[in-house]
């Protein structure tokens, strides 16, 4: 059974504990946990010593979640993520000498997984995470497996502008939910890291915050937020603009629309209301749309949800 602890209290304990880890970042820090509500999956991308790892590796240890860390790197094996069979020798009673092929679980069978610089890993191993991450499963040698549940990966990228990176496929990109920068922090939040405890030990600290059932329970409580027409309307709109008024080579897919749905209504809840508003879209837009989006209209980071802002009005 659920705790009886009222949603709005349980996501502010867990936000108050992120908090005093990634210090000065709330807005980034919300998005992140709204993601994980929303079942979905995150993309961090930033400059490399910005806090993106410690940020995954407090998510688990609030949420209670068993974790597990893969190094990408770009001779990283698609059997070095999701497991391999080995011949294992075994005797019988009698002496007699046989064996059997054994399953030995990779590091993709962990409830959070951080898939670190992930752009650093050939095309061919980042295509090991895609069927994780659509289907909550993985099929190694012809066997299809399930992967535990709750599933969340958390993959972080460095720029491509830096050197030995491999850009993520537009089919890789559309599996992710969101995508966040986490960004340089400020002159008071700065004075704080150089002066107080290495965050990464505070990390190791955290207590859990939110219980399995807990989790389970917000993730449905985000399917039954409310949309009225209006807000659908709204969301419906945003779509048909990326489609086919935009100007861009390609829209929104039917996975991008739905979620952000999702999102918005992840979002919601965070702000402890039932129904959405368009500010809930507005809200996570720019995480939802411009890493998916970003190539097809041949912008910048926010150039796509900052164009759309502008463009789709909201209709009373």
């Amino acid at each position: 059974m659920p705790s009886t602890t009222a949603p709005e209290k349980t996501i502010k304990q867990a936000l108050n504990v992120l908090n005093t880890i990634i210090l000065g970042k709330e807005p980034q820090l919300k998005l992140a946990l709204a993601c994980l509500l929303a079942k979905g999956h995150l993309l961090i991308e930033d400059l490399p010593g910005m806090g993106k790892t410690t940020l995954s590796h407090a998510l688990a240890k609030a949420l209670g979640l068993s974790y597990n860390r893969i190094q990408f790197t770009s001779d990283i094996l698609p059997a070095d993520i999701l497991g391999v069979s080995i011949f294992e020798k075994e005797s019988s009673s009698s002496g007699e000498q046989h064996g059997v092929f054994r399953f030995h679980k990779g590091p993709i069978f962990s409830q959070l997984v951080l898939a670190d610089e992930i752009n650093r890993a050939t095309p061919k191993a980042q295509s090991a995470l895609l069927e994780a991450m659509e289907e909550g499963q993985v099929t190694i040698e012809g066997e299809t497996r399930k992967l535990p549940s709750p599933f969340f990966v958390i993959a972080t990228q460095n720029p491509v502008s830096q050197s030995g990176t491999f850009p993520l496929p537009e089919s890789q990109l559309d599996r992710f939910l969101m995508r966040i920068s986490i960004g340089y922090p400020d002159e008071k939040s700065e004075m704080e890291l150089l002066t107080g405890v290495d965050r990464r030990q505070l990390a190791d600290q955290l207590e859990q915050v939110i219980q399995l059932n807990e989790l389970t329970y917000l993730q449905q409580k985000v399917e039954s937020i409310h949309a009225s027409s209006t807000v659908l309307d709204y969301i419906l709109r945003i779509i048909h603009f990326t489609r086919y008024e935009g100007g861009y080579s390609y829209g929104l897919s039917p996975r991008g629309g739905l979620g952000l749905l999702r999102a918005a209504k992840a979002w919601a809840l965070l702000h402890n209301r039932e129904h959405l508003i368009p500010e809930d879209v507005q809200a996570v837009l720019p995480a939802v749309i411009d890493h998916r989006l970003a190539d097809a209209a041949q912008q910048g980071v926010h150039g796509v949800s900052s164009q759309i802002l502008q463009r789709i009005a909201v209709l009373s």
